[in-house]
């Protein structure tokens, strides 16, 4: 499913967390990583390759990390502009996923998704898999805290029934096929958007969904729920990942109706910046 893997650094405590929890990865087919640090040229101009070798200590050992968790590694250390690294790198070693965390002190000087990955959600024809680390304050001092990274153990899928939607089901298929047991399949019926006949707008969106749960349960899941509401997307999306114990969401990043017609939509946008679940988000096809 995801046999090598892109993961991207800026050398903080957060991005170190993320590369920790890499390891929960080779559940999925995880076998190889290209650990990636882009020093944003833009920022460190001259000062590029003294940066590079005050930063080398750092970046090895993160890299030794991911070893020791059974993964072939790759460590890259370069100048450019990040998120254009992060995407080329990814595509010309072969990576069928982008790993970012969503907060670190940062060299790349830019906040989550006002930058870098903002930029790699908005362009990557590739899965990225969205780590959130939260900052805690330990004895006055800022710590990070662990992430749960489990992705066989609940996840929680919202579909519109769309293109890229679907495409996003085959990689919850794949983690049924790798061991998953438990599934939350939710669609939200766009108060906006509703059809003049809601009774039957309701069960042929039931039909659809109740579809996806037997393919899951022919594919082994043990335990599929249907969460069929009715609201704002973006809110009710959030509102469930937040109240659910999952440990994992998949979501296209595009589609008809709620995902919006840019390459990332409203809500995929909203769910990246409020749920702090890992993510993974699933381009449109490029065929």
């Amino acid at each position: 499913m995801f046999r090598k893997l892109l993961v991207a650094t800026d050398l903080s405590q957060a991005s170190e967390r993320v590369v920790c929890t890499i390891g929960a990865l080779k559940a999925l087919g995880a076998e190889e990583a290209i650990l990636l640090h882009c020093l944003n040229i833009r920022n460190v101009g001259t000062l590029g390759p003294q940066l590079m070798d005050l930063s080398r200590e750092s970046f090895e050992r993160q890299a030794k990390l991911l070893e020791n968790q059974g993964l072939r590694v790759e460590a890259k250390m370069n100048l450019g502009l990040p998120h254009i690294e992060i995407i080329r790198q990814a595509a010309d070693n072969g990576c069928s996923l982008i790993v970012l965390g969503s907060q670190g002190r940062s060299l790349w000087a830019e906040f989550f998704l006002g930058g870098t990955a903002n930029a790699v959600l908005q362009s990557s024809t590739l899965p990225v898999l969205l780590l959130h680390i939260k900052p805690i304050q330990e004895q006055g001092q800022t710590a990070c805290e662990e992430i749960e990274c489990d992705p066989r153990r609940h996840v929680l899928y919202p579909t519109d029934f769309s293109d890229t939607a679907e495409r996003a089901f085959r990689y919850v298929e794949e983690i049924v096929k790798r061991g998953g047991k438990r599934v939350t399949l939710c669609h939200v019926q766009d108060r906006t958007n509703v059809a003049t006949d809601q009774d039957e707008s309701r069960r042929i969106d039931m039909e659809r969904l109740k579809r996806l749960e037997n393919r899951l349960r022919e594919l082994g899941a043990a335990d599929v729920t249907i969460d069929l509401l009715y609201g704002a997307p973006k809110q009710e999306i959030v509102q469930l990942a937040r109240r659910g114990d999952y440990s994992i969401l998949v979501m296209g990043t595009q589609g008809r109706g709620f995902f919006g017609a840019i390459l990332m939509g409203s809500v995929a946008f909203h769910v990246a910046r409020n749920v702090t679940l890992p993510i993974l988000f699933i381009p449109p096809s490029q065929a």
